[in-house]
């Protein structure tokens, strides 16, 4: 939990999602809190299996996964709440836990066959396996729909050859299960993209059983994820504003300047209060899109703009947590540099703040241009 207390009654969490929220707590501030500055400077944590496997006896890599698939079957409200509370302990893996959860795992469960997920969802939910998305290259990120990546269908037509590569993959390195967008039909442009179940031991081509939802379909499976992304991925940018309002109200308290603590200057308090006001708003927001949510109601205009809003204020508000350190803001002797890093990925990763905005305007044009 953090050092400053949330009021969960006040944000609507029942005592469910309250002990979920304590249990995460726990584990993340015992498991990972610690070796944070570790894995911020390695850029690797040779732990990763082992926190995975206490995830997953926990039932948090499942979290919108049937119970026959070995899942929690809980909404994304919950999900919302664990990526918001290993996010304060570690920005990193919080964001590694989204990649499985989320963009592989809940993809599955979302689009999957009955046989794809009997086959995949038990050992990604018990933390056995790590997934990850394969989705950005080196000429298509934000255009995501002019990827290079070809599978074409062998002369048996049993097999599918991938040719191409993929970059920014979270979990890439350490990653069993992948799921992976490819070009099968190149003259159709973005009605010739299908999603694949890949496993890190195929060599190079992929079974046609294991096409996710259908072949030349999976712009839409890649485009319907993308909102379920943006809203769980939105808690890692307010668990981070967590921790950073955590860590410069307590310096703010102890720092003492001109004989009395730093806290009790006007100036600074006032940077305090914003930062508590821009905090709680993004809470209130993110909660309310989150506790209504479902793979049918949730919009694009919604998801963009709860990801856009979390995200520039959590820039923000860790800007802040810098100013009131001054200059142990600074230096990696507080995490505060770290987590102004976290922050930012926010503002680029899963579109970025100026595609955001895009997604909004048009849906909102739609809705008034007839």
């Amino acid at each position: 939990m953090s050092n400053y207390p949330i009021d969960d009654q006040v944000f609507g969490l029942n005592e469910e999602q309250r002990q979920l929220r304590e249990t995460v707590s726990k584990i993340s501030q015992r498991e990972l809190a610690p070796f944070a500055s570790e894995i911020d400077k390695m850029n690797g944590w040779d732990k990763l299996r082992d926190f995975w496997t206490i995830l997953g006896q926990n039932g948090l890599l499942g979290i919108t996964v049937p119970t026959e698939y070995g899942g929690s079957d809980l909404g994304y409200m919950e999900h919302v709440i664990v990526m918001e509370e290993l996010s304060p302990a570690c920005g990193a893996i919080a964001l590694s836990y989204g990649a499985h959860s989320n963009l592989c795992v809940n993809q599955i469960r979302r689009h999957g066959s009955n046989e794809q997920k009997s086959k995949y969802l038990p050992p990604l939910c018990s933390g056995e396996w790590i997934g990850a998305l394969a989705m950005s290259e080196h000429g298509a990120g934000s255009d995501i729909v002019s990827m290079k990546l070809t599978a074409r269908k062998t002369g048996d037509g049993k097999y599918f050859l991938l040719n191409g590569s993929k970059m920014w993959i979270t979990n890439g390195p350490d990653a069993d299960v992948l799921v992976v967008y490819a070009k099968t039909n190149p003259e159709k442009h973005q009605h010739g993209i299908s999603a694949f179940i890949i496993q890190r031991d195929f060599p190079g081509f992929s079974t046609v059983e294991n096409v996710l939802g259908i072949e030349d379909k999976g712009v839409y499976v890649l485009m319907s994820g993308l909102d379920s992304e943006r809203l769980v991925l939105s808690a890692g940018p307010l668990g981070l504003m967590q921790s950073a309002c955590d860590v410069a109200f307590e310096y703010a308290h102890s720092r003492m300047a001109f004989s009395s603590p730093i806290g009790t200057f006007q100036l600074m308090q006032g940077k305090l209060a914003d930062m508590y006001v821009r905090l709680n708003a993004c809470r209130a927001y993110l909660y309310t899109i989150a506790r209504n949510a479902t793979d049918k109601t949730l919009t694009a205009k919604d998801s963009a703009g709860v990801i856009l809003y979390l995200a520039e204020n959590a820039t923000q508000t860790c800007l802040d947590a810098i100013q009131v350190l001054g200059g142990n803001g600074y230096i990696n002797d507080y995490s505060t540099g770290r987590l102004l890093r976290d922050a930012k990925l926010y503002e680029i990763g899963a579109g970025t703040s100026e595609v955001r905005r895009l997604v909004i305007g048009r849906a909102l044009n739609k809705e008034y241009i007839k």
